[in-house]
C-alpha cells in the first residue's frame, strides 16, 4: 500500500535496505532496549523538564536586513527540490531521517513569530547537530544517484550548521542556556532517543528500511555487532552536549570577540548569564 514510498530504497547499497539488515537483530531483542531506553528517556524528561528555563528577557537584539527572508527562501527551496527527489524516486520514507526534520524545524524557526515555542524549538533543535557533523563524517550518497541529488546532500547539511549560527546573531528569541546548564541537552538528547526508538523503528521494521541506522549497524561503524544501538546511545549521550557546547563557545566568540564578525558586546541570554546589566528595555543593534 505504502510501496511509492521505500520502493525505490537503493538494495544494493549494503546494510540499506532488506530483510537481511531488518532481521539483524531478533525482535525480542529490539523490544527490550526499546522498552529500557525510552523507559529511562521518559523517567528523565519527567524530572529534568520543570528545570527548564527560558528568560522573559530579549536583551541586545541585532537587526535583521532581509537574512531571515533570504534564508528560509533557500532552505524551503532546497527541502522543496529534497522532497521532489524523494518522491520522483519513491524513497519518502527518508524524509523522517533527523536531518530532515531538523531542517524542517530551521524553516519554521525562520518564519514564525517570537514567542517562548520559537526559543524552546530553537534550543532544543541545536542540540541535535550531531546529525550534520555525522553525514560530513560518514557521508551516504551512494543512493543518490543524479548529480544534483548529491549536491543537495552537502548543501542541506551545511545549512543546518549555518542557520543556528545566524540566529544567534540575530539574539532575542533565538538565545541558549548559560553555559553549564546541561538540562536543555538532556532534554533535547531524550526527545531525540524517543523519536529513533519510537516513530523511526516502528515505520523501519515493516519497511525493512534501514531508517538513520536503527536496524543494522553501518558498514563501517566500529561497534558493529548486536550492542551497536546501545553502543550509540552512550557515544552520542556524550557527541550531542559536547558539539552544542563548543557551538555555542565559537558563535559566541565570533559574535563578540572576534574583529571581522563581532557584532555585539556580549551575548547576554547565551553564554554569560550570570553577567549583570542595567534593566532598560531590550536594546537593539543596527
Amino acid at each position: 500500500m505504502f510501496e511509492w514510498a521505500y520502493a525505490g530504497a537503493n538494495r544494493a547499497v549494503p546494510r540499506n535496505v532488506g530483510p537481511e539488515c531488518a532481521y539483524f537483530l531478533s525482535h525480542q531483542r529490539q523490544v527490550i532496549e526499546t522498552l529500557i531506553v525510552c523507559t529511562i528517556c521518559v523517567i528523565t524528561i519527567i524530572k529534568t523538564y520543570p528545570k527548564l528555563n527560558i528568560p522573559k528577557e530579549d536583551s541586545y537584539i541585532k537587526s535583521d536586513r532581509g537574512g531571515k527572508r533570504l534564508l528560509v527562501i533557500l532552505l524551503a527551496l532546497l527541502w522543496g527540490m529534497e522532497i521532489g527527489f524523494k518522491f520522483a524516486s519513491r524513497t519518502v520514507i527518508y524524509l523522517l531521517n533527523p536531518c530532515h526534520v531538523t531542517t524542517l524545524i530551521q524553516i519554521y524557526l525562520l518564519a514564525a513569530p517570537p514567542s517562548k515555542t520559537v526559543t524552546t524549538l530553537f534550543r532544543i533543535h541545536i542540540n541535535l547537530l550531531n546529525g550534520p557533523l555525522l553525514a560530513f563524517l560518514f557521508p551516504e550518497t551512494a543512493s543518490r544517484t543524479i548529480f544534483v541529488e548529491a549536491a543537495l546532500y552537502w548543501i542541506q547539511h551545511g545549512m543546518m550548521f549555518v542557520i543556528p549560527y545566524y540566529l544567534l546573531r540575530i539574539g532575542g528569541v533565538y538565545n541558549i542556556e548559560p553555559f553549564w546548564d546541561f538540562n536543555w541537552s538532556i532534554f533535547s538528547y531524550c526527545l531525540n532517543l524517543l523519536y529513533h526508538f519510537i516513530v523511526l523503528q516502528i515505520i523501519a521494521i515493516p519497511a525493512q528500511v534501514n531508517l538513520n541506522h536503527m536496524l543494522c549497524p553501518a558498514i563501517l561503524d566500529p561497534f558493529d555487532g548486536p550492542w551497536f544501538r546501545i553502543a550509540a546511545v552512550i557515544h552520542q549521550a556524550f557527541l550531542c552536549p559536547i558539539l552544542c557546547k563548543l557551538y555555542c563557545l565559537i558563535a559566541e566568540f565570533c559574535l563578540t570577540k572576534f574583529p571581522p564578525t563581532k557584532v555585539k558586546p556580549y551575548m547576554k541570554d547565551i553564554l554569560q548569564d550570570d553577567r549583570n546589566v542595567n534593566d532598560s528595555p531590550p536594546k537593539k543593534y543596527e
